[in-house]
């Protein structure tokens, strides 16, 4: 549950709205309520709640963060997802993929990629996806190129650069040698690992998101060594 997409579902509903629930879920019926709100204010109703909306919305009252990353939200709600061991799959990772519409046969096949492709596709329903959205690497060429910050998408190469293989995550943070990425597939899960600096290949930005430059948040986890259980 996220706080602040509360709030955003709150004043919807007390602005005649009707985003569903207020439960910080940023789905659908969210983006509709706030969709029909931006065209009723002459905004452009791209779902997304940006400096404009969010002053429009709550007036004199006090503003929401600027960081209201709903892709980011999402992340965070789905923290503690693991997939099955054996035979048998996570129905939610499966119906991640059903709901995208991509082919999946199970949380077997390394899953970063649509872990990343569902926070995204749920909650900015214009974004433009990769084409093969199950390949790290392929995140590479989605949205726009950024510097690593709050909420941006950040592609890494795994084995070697030139092998090809990778792994596509969230930045939540970073320290000198390292970038802390909300990830799925994660020993297995969707939690926050430490990664090399030196493996990232890059940061992505959702071309239909606001365009601000994301926050750097300087962040430790306890143990302090990388993450190596990546697929």
């Amino acid at each position: 549950m996220d706080d602040l997409t509360k709030r955003i579902q709150a004043r919807l509903i007390e602005r005649g709205y009707d985003p569903g629930p207020a439960d910080g879920i940023w789905g659908r019926r969210t983006i509709a309520a706030v969709r029909g709100f931006q065209r009723d204010q002459l905004l452009a109703a791209d779902g997304v709640v940006g400096p404009q909306t969010r002053a429009r919305l709550f007036g004199s009252a006090s503003l929401p963060s600027p960081d209201h990353l709903p892709w980011m939200a999402e992340a965070r709600r789905l923290m503690g997802t693991r997939e099955v061991p054996g035979p048998g799959s996570n129905p939610m990772i499966e119906d991640w993929a059903k709901g995208l519409g991509i082919p999946y046969r199970g949380d077997d096949v390394p899953w970063c990629g649509l872990f990343v492709a569902h926070c995204v596709g749920a909650t900015l329903p214009d974004e433009v996806l990769p084409a093969h959205p199950l390949g790290a690497r392929n995140w590479s060429r989605f949205g726009t190129a950024c510097e690593p910050g709050l909420g941006s998408i950040l592609v890494f190469w795994r084995e070697s650069r030139a092998s090809g293989k990778g792994h596509v995550g969230f930045y939540a943070g970073e320290d000198a040698a390292g970038l802390y990425v909300l990830g799925g597939n994660q020993s297995d899960a969707v939690n926050i690992k430490r990664l090399p600096r030196s493996q990232c290949l890059g940061a992505r930005w959702p071309a239909s998101a606001p365009g601000s430059k994301p926050r750097i948040v300087r962040m430790t986890l306890p143990g302090g060594g990388f993450e190596t259980a990546l697929a």
